[in-house]
């Protein structure tokens, strides 16, 4: 689905089914480099089990228009004009990563149109280190490969993970490869400057009083589950879900991911 946001076109994949506004919502929110389509199962799930799904493409990101946005908060202004573009007054905000940085804001900016919150992969700060944010900058590829590898639990996956004949961190890898193919503005060091400088984490937890699940993989070491603690100590109402897979949990284990986020966001 096509909208308008801000004045550029705007990409939702909305799960293979007309959107209906009518329905509960929910909004899935990518992480850096990344665009809906690290949602395919998720999405199309709760499309097809009574959710007006909304997975979008950031600007700048997939085939929404750019130039890319340069901080979490213009990030989260955008999705809540997202929202009223699509006509849905409330929504469960899903964000993986970076994107749970955008849902998190936004639920502070609004929090009278977020039903829910499920922040995958957190944490805050969200502190990129120098060398990474160098190399992003002078060479997005050699950073790519770097973020692939870290992000993976391991480089064998069982031959079934998550189907016969799919390579995850092959996908994973193509996918950042696409995005700098047709965004070739240092995407990725805009991404990870925008999660390295955001600093309103701790005010917008404090202000959370929506429903709030916490997915984490265990074995995630660019966002480690101990390092979400000042977030999860905030929000002390939040639900923890851990599942056995590292910073790419939608690819990696992406049932348990969905049985995490479905048995959340049904229940509201």
């Amino acid at each position: 689905m096509i909208l308008e946001v801000q004045g550029k076109q705007a990409y939702c994949y909305t799960g293979g089914r007309t959107f209906d506004a009518s329905l509960p919502a929910i909004v899935f929110i990518h992480g850096a480099q990344n665009d809906h389509s690290v949602w395919a199962l998720q999405s199309r799930y709760f499309a097809h089990h009574g959710f007006a799904v909304l997975a979008l493409d950031l600007p700048g990101h997939g085939r929404s228009s750019g130039p890319a946005l340069t901080s979490v908060e213009a990030m989260a202004d955008w999705v809540l004009a997202l929202l009223t573009a699509a006509g849905v007054e409330q929504a469960v905000l899903a964000g993986h990563s970076m994107g749970s940085l955008i849902a998190l804001e936004a639920s502070h900016r609004a929090p009278q149109r977020v039903r829910g919150l499920a922040l995958l992969g957190t944490t805050w700060p969200m502190k990129v280190s120098d060398a990474l944010l160098d190399t992003a900058r002078s060479d997005e590829a050699r950073a790519i490969d770097m973020v692939n590898i870290w992000s993976h639990s391991t480089i064998a996956h069982k031959p079934s993970c998550p189907g016969p004949g799919f390579w995850v961190m092959g996908g994973a890898r193509r996918l950042m490869q696409r995005m700098s193919q047709i965004n070739p503005e240092q995407l990725f060091y805009t991404d990870f400057a925008a999660c390295n400088a955001y600093a309103n984490g701790q005010a917008a937890a404090d202000a959370v009083r929506c429903p709030t699940l916490f997915v984490l993989g265990t074995k995630d070491v660019m966002t480690p589950p101990r390092s979400a603690k000042l977030l999860t100590g905030a929000i002390g109402h939040g639900r923890i879900a851990s599942v056995d897979a590292g910073h790419q949990m939608m690819s990696e284990q992406p049932d348990a991911v969905l049985d995490a986020l479905y048995g959340f966001a049904s229940k509201l």
